[in-house]
């Protein structure tokens, strides 16, 4: 047995989380002589097995029978709270401070319009007019798109600016902040302590975008005195293809969110159809229109696989994870044949590992066809995804192994 694989045998008979992975549907069977290793989960998390039966029940009975009845029987009308009071430990914060439903895109124009009304309003009169956005400049492109629009919205000047350089970028007409905890593309983990307390000496308020981020490492919203964030349900956190996301709206800034998308559902009397609209109090605030109770009931079932787990231990094993592939990339693959997007310092990783070739897209192809699923990003990068609850140190030992492999295949073919 080689070395790498011997260390992966004895790191997973330590493994404290090493029970999860029987919570989720897994394919064994990877083709060439090995188990499937799924390494995308940072796109779409696995399937917890305990979500089709949940799901079977809700469109069997609680729909098929109860019909209507389930709005109060079932609970559905009070679901997007109830299960952002399940998210809220994951990133942080205490309960009443997240609601479920919409999409990320969505939740992230009504935070980032939000917290330039929250400016504004805390200003008054006084001072110059609160007329900028800074927006991460490396950004997931639709964070950057609502941005903009936002921007027009609002009259404000939209300025992309790297998250290194925004602490000096900041100044008394800055409204909002708009920033990635993770970034989607190379797994650099920004400071989000720092750059909060950066923007709130500039009186401006901040949105994180935690898609990346939670259900992965600690984040801290409470802690830190974030005043907005929104994260997707679909990667960390298993949610399924299009669950709803969530938004974050700390609770000394509730009474005065003033959301750009007001609902029938964000009403304070959501019955009482009145033609005026008045807010209703609290995270529900966040809420616009009828919830998306299939998915958001599969996704209430998917966080019963967080029983018992904490946010702590994941990091801890998503950290000895990725150093482990990054040891094993170095064994096995040749000086130079790749380059590490990733930094290495632990306070500045995510959870996935970015590699860098220039034939990464026909690489990816064919580690997927030997039961190596990651994914590739225009025009060079290699993306793994540690997922610490169903991802284990021989599937990362394989996957490096693999991954040799198809490169020494690439190179003999081209000549490289």
């Amino acid at each position: 047995m080689s070395e790498p694989k011997l260390r992966a045998k004895e790191l997973d008979a330590a493994d404290g989380l090493a029970a999860q992975r029987a919570e989720f549907v897994l394919e064994e069977d990877g083709g060439a002589g090995g188990d499937a290793v799924y390494l995308d989960g940072n796109s779409l998390g696995a399937l917890p097995v305990a979500v089709p039966g949940r799901v079977e029940d809700v469109v069997r009975r609680q729909w098929g029978e109860l019909r209507i009845r389930s709005w109060t029987e079932s609970g559905w009308w009070t679901a997007p709270e109830r299960i952002g009071d399940r998210i809220a430990p994951l990133v942080g914060a205490a309960a009443g401070q997240i609601v479920v439903g919409d999409s990320t895109s969505v939740n992230v124009f009504k935070a980032v319009v939000g917290a330039v009304r929250l400016a504004r309003s805390a200003d008054g009169a006084a001072g110059p007019a609160r007329d900028e956005i800074v927006v991460d400049a490396t950004t997931f492109p639709t964070d950057g798109y609502i941005a903009e629009s936002a921007a027009r919205m609002t009259g404000c000047t939209l300025r992309p600016v790297p998250p290194s350089e925004i602490p000096d970028a900041l100044g008394d007409r800055t409204a909002a902040v708009l920033l990635n905890h993770v970034d989607y593309r190379t797994g650099r983990l920004h400071d989000l302590p720092a750059l909060t307390a950066a923007v709130h000496a500039a009186g401006a308020y901040v949105v994180w975008d935690l898609c990346h981020s939670a259900g992965a490492l600690p984040v801290g919203l409470d802690e830190h005195g974030v005043d907005l964030a929104v994260g997707c349900t679909y990667k960390y956190l298993n949610g399924g293809p299009g669950a709803p996301a969530y938004l974050y709206v700390r609770a000394g800034l509730q009474d005065r969110f003033d959301s750009p998308l007001p609902g029938w559902n964000s009403h304070a009397e959501p019955f009482g159809m009145r033609p005026e609209y008045a807010p209703a109090p609290g995270a529900l605030r966040g809420r616009v229109g009828t919830p998306d109770i299939l998915s958001m009931l599969a996704l209430e079932a998917a966080l019963d696989v967080w029983d018992g787990v904490t946010v702590e231990a994941v990091r801890a094993k998503s950290l000895a994870l990725t150093d482990f592939f990054l040891e094993c990339v170095e064994a096995y693959v040749p000086e130079g044949r790749v380059e590490c997007l990733t930094p290495r310092p632990h306070g500045e990783r995510g959870s996935q590992i970015a590699l860098r070739c220039p034939d990464a897209g026909d690489v990816m192809e064919r580690l997927i066809e030997r039961g190596v699923v990651g994914d590739f990003r225009h025009p060079d990068v290699l993306r793994f995804g540690f997922t610490p609850l169903y991802v284990g140190f021989a599937d990362t030992e394989r996957a490096a192994r693999v991954l040799a492999e198809v490169l020494a295949e690439v190179s003999a073919e081209t000549g490289a």
